[in-house]
């Protein structure tokens, strides 16, 4: 059982995330007979083992630290980094848009810094399947490392150094999650490998690359009308009548869109109104709904 699965006593090999009054974090490894060293002195880490979450505990100089295990969404804005991570508001948004449930078949492209991974690996449980492809093998490794600190050695994960597009082994999934640069290339794996009613998810950065990857999915015909959106986060300071939001709230991360397979041989509905006048202008040089190809304008694909 590892860290992010456990309750009862603190144990030595997990993590625990110790803070103090002003805030201040620390994330550490228990080990038996080690030290912690603060501002405030040394802490022992005997002084935690086999005691329970919620204890505030002192160091050699007076200070005092609350005792408790880091949650998931608190360890991995804080873990090692390769590639950039997927943001707990994100995750948690594509474990629900795109309804990641227990024993689902699931392939995300790529691995990143291994947070959605993480994510992913919870919500399809030890009946399900996760594989992750990842182009670059530093970041791979980075992944490996923190999924392995996150979730032990999970029995649904594959990792699979190399391009999902020619690498991918899986033939049937329920869900494809893809967070790269070029999402759109993969609108024909998409159709291949995933099930009538299965989600395709895409995760980017820019409204171009929001753009282009909807209206390639469009164009396809064999996808629902693609839902696209962002979710914002604002924090609040409270304290007495000072009410207010938190100051520096990164509140934007990222695009989202989802869209589910059409059975074989049935093509979406697509939209029951013309797009308003110029959308498909000389300047747009991406793909076009059928029916838009007769305009006169110049199309780059």
């Amino acid at each position: 059982m590892t860290t992010w699965m456990r309750s009862g006593p603190l144990v030595e090999g997990e993590w625990v995330r110790l803070s103090d009054a002003k805030g201040r974090k620390h994330n550490l490894r228990l080990e038996a007979g080690r030290e912690f060293s603060t501002k405030k002195g040394q802490i022992r880490h005997d002084d935690m083992i086999g005691r329970p979450e919620g204890i505030i505990i002192g160091s050699s100089l007076g200070g005092e630290y609350q005792v408790f295990r880091p949650l998931l969404s608190e360890y991995v804005v804080a873990m090692p980094r390769g590639a950039a991570i997927i943001y707990p508001k994100d995750a948690a948004q594509i474990v629900t848009m795109a309804d990641i449930f227990p024993g689902a078949r699931v392939v995300e492209a790529g691995a990143g810094s291994g947070s959605l991974t993480a994510y992913l690996l919870r919500a399809v449980g030890p009946d399900g399947h996760l594989g992750s492809y990842e182009l670059r093998e530093d970041f791979a490794e980075v992944a490996r490392r923190n999924v392995g600190q996150l979730v032990g050695e999970h029995p649904a994960w594959t990792l699979t150094v190399g391009d999902v597009r020619e690498d991918m082994t899986e033939t049937e999934v329920d869900r494809l999650i893809l967070d790269m640069v070029d999402p759109w290339t993969c609108v024909p794996l998409a159709a291949e490998r995933l099930v009538p009613g299965g989600i395709v998810c895409g995760y980017v950065a820019t409204t171009t690359q929001l753009s282009r990857f909807v209206e390639t999915i469009r164009a396809h015909g064999g996808f629902t009308e693609p839902h696209a959106w962002e979710t914002l986060q604002r924090d609040w300071h409270l304290e007495g009548l000072a009410v207010r939001p938190a100051h520096g709230a990164g509140a934007h991360t990222a695009y989202l869109v989802t869209a589910r397979r059409m059975a074989p041989g049935e093509r979406s509905l697509g939209r029951t109104r013309r797009p308003a006048p110029g959308a498909y202008g000389p300047e747009y040089h991406g793909p076009r709904p059928p029916g838009e190809e007769s305009s006169g304008d110049v199309i780059n694909t």
